[in-house]
């Protein structure tokens, strides 16, 4: 497993456009797994706080209930419509609840967010994959860019 900032230590240009991705959408869409294994997608809205991807959200969703059952999960930016599309991004891997409260604080002092709030779910990322699909500069083909921690940055094309 690795961080956001493995990725942005190993690749600096390709995390700065794939968190760019997340950025440029208020919502994101959390794939988890019911109890039954079948998926669930929510709306989330993620934001990196202290350089990395964490998911934060209301009490008792059942987003947040799937990933205490079964932490895996896999986060999609968003897209622009086809006219506009730049890049949409994806990370996949596994979620851990984060229950300490001097860590919940620092988050939430990071996040802009009353520190003596408490009233919010809050799990910690750990990556797998993070991918980042953009149009090549002519705009032809897609290029899908994927970082993995075992073997780094590969690039596909597809026209």
């Amino acid at each position: 497993m690795a961080s956001f900032a493995d990725v942005e230590s190993e690749e600096p240009g390709f995390a700065a456009r794939v968190r760019a991705a997340f950025d440029a959408h208020g919502h994101s869409f959390l794939a988890t797994l019911r109890a039954d294994g079948s998926p669930r997608i929510s709306g989330i809205e993620m934001h990196f706080v202290l350089g990395e991807p964490w998911l934060a959200g209301m009490p008792n969703s059942v987003k947040f209930t799937d990933l205490r059952r079964d932490p895996r999960f896999a986060l999609h930016s968003g897209s622009d419509e086809p006219a506009d599309f730049s890049a949409d991004a994806k990370v996949s891997g596994h979620a851990t609840e984060v229950t300490d409260p001097d860590e919940r604080s620092r988050y939430a002092a990071a996040a802009g967010a009353p520190t003596e709030r408490t009233d919010f779910e809050l799990f910690r990322v750990d990556l797998d994959q993070v991918v980042l699909v953009a149009l090549d500069d002519e705009k032809t083909a897609l290029v899908i860019s994927s970082w993995q921690p075992s073997r780094g940055l590969t690039r596909t094309s597809r026209t």
